[in-house]
């Protein structure tokens, strides 16, 4: 048996009996484990692994890329078809949250967290693991960690914040993490929402696991809102790790999907709910 990733939530679907949501969420089967990795918002996530077979009850761990609703609001419906569950994730996966949005003619900061406190979260069955560094989680399948920020280009969103001593600050994403699944032909690279830069994600994970190969690439990279200029430097970096597979969607944006599937041709693929990823061990 080799490596499948299983989309369960995303912002599209292609075919009727499924539903899209805005929100991630993946399946990961290996030879020794089943992850979750995500929930989304909690809309699709049962319907769309009764649809697509997907056993929640086998989920061995369920795995947070970070702390916003459209990843962990999912949690309650998903512990409560799974029962008692391990969830592993950065400790800043229950901070408050917030994004300026509009709200009728100025932007102001809008709750955009997860939507439960630990306690109660615990009480329906959620077993938090903290991690906070690279980790291996299952045989060859491994937790980014905390990302370091290397590259200049990569600043992320400032409309992103928490509160810090009584002050607005932009949210630092301690707790931004992705998965990489070490194969026979590379890293294949789960992604979350990539708030801690694509690129700098890639080189972290390549250089903790020792695998200078990325075969492929799946998920949210928060492209879609990036200046111009970080999405130029993000394609030229992007294209030195020759991926084999850029299966991206959700957060990544309708105008840097059409670029990347211009410049990768075959090699991408957008990745709604239902789209599976197979690879050899």
């Amino acid at each position: 048996m080799g490596y499948k990733i299983t989309v369960l939530c995303e912002n599209t679907v292609p075919v009727p009996g499924l539903i899209g949501e805005h929100g991630f969420a993946a399946y990961v089967e290996t030879p020794d484990a089943v992850l979750l990795f995500d929930t989304g918002q909690g809309f699709g996530l049962i319907q769309n692994a009764l649809r697509l077979k997907k056993d929640l009850t086998k989920v061995d761990k369920l795995v947070l890329s970070h702390g916003h609703f459209d990843h962990t609001g999912g949690m309650l419906t998903f512990l409560g078809v799974r029962g008692p569950c391990p969830v592993a994730a950065h400790p800043d996966v229950l901070l408050e949250r917030f994004r300026y949005m509009p709200v009728g003619p100025v932007e102001k900061p809008v709750s955009i967290g997860m939507p439960w406190r630990e306690a109660y979260l615990v009480t329906r069955g959620a077993q938090f693991q903290w991690v906070e560094s690279f980790t291996e989680i299952a045989p060859h399948v491994f937790l980014s960690g905390e990302v370091p920020r290397r590259t200049d280009f990569e600043t992320g969103d400032p409309k992103f914040i928490i509160r810090s001593n009584g002050d607005w600050i932009p949210d630092p994403f301690r707790d931004d993490y992705s998965l990489a699944v070490k194969t026979a032909k590379g890293l294949v690279v789960l992604l979350g929402c990539a708030h801690a830069g694509l690129i700098n994600i890639l080189e972290h994970l390549t250089s903790q696991s020792g695998e200078s190969r990325v075969y492929a690439v799946l998920g949210g990279t928060h492209l879609g809102f990036s200046p111009a200029a970080q999405l130029d430097k993000t394609m030229e970096a992007l294209k030195k790790f020759d991926v084999q597979i850029l299966a991206v969607s959700h957060c990544t944006g309708q105008a840097p999907i059409a670029r990347l599937s211009a410049e990768f041709g075959s090699r991408f693929a957008f990745a709604p709910v239902g789209y599976v990823l197979e690879v050899d061990a």
